[in-house]
């Protein structure tokens, strides 16, 4: 169902993974092992969703930790969606 909104499949698994956890704090590396993606594609994405400010950033050395921003106005109904998403996937499969 995602995939029909959000058509970038890296942004996907980022909102996903950021939404589902909304305490997870990781860096760039950090999450490119876990999503199995590039880490170039997944710096990128990341500043978008900083930009737009469903993401902040913190800098811890010389890392820079992304996390979640729980003001971001519409993060409850992204958050929902998601949740929603994820059961009615999970479903399909058990059916």
């Amino acid at each position: 169902m995602l995939d029909i909104f959000i058509t970038s499949r890296v942004r996907r698994k980022i909102i996903v993974i950021y939404a589902k956890y909304p305490d997870f704090k990781t860096h760039v590396r950090g999450l490119a092992k876990l999503i199995k993606e590039d880490a170039g594609n997944i710096q990128r994405e990341l500043k978008r969703l900083e930009k737009v400010g469903f993401l902040t950033s913190e800098k811890q050395g010389n890392t820079k930790v992304y996390s979640t921003n729980k003001q971001f106005p519409i993060f409850k109904e992204l958050q929902s969606i998601v949740l929603k998403s994820q059961r009615s996937t999970t479903k399909r499969v058990q059916s």
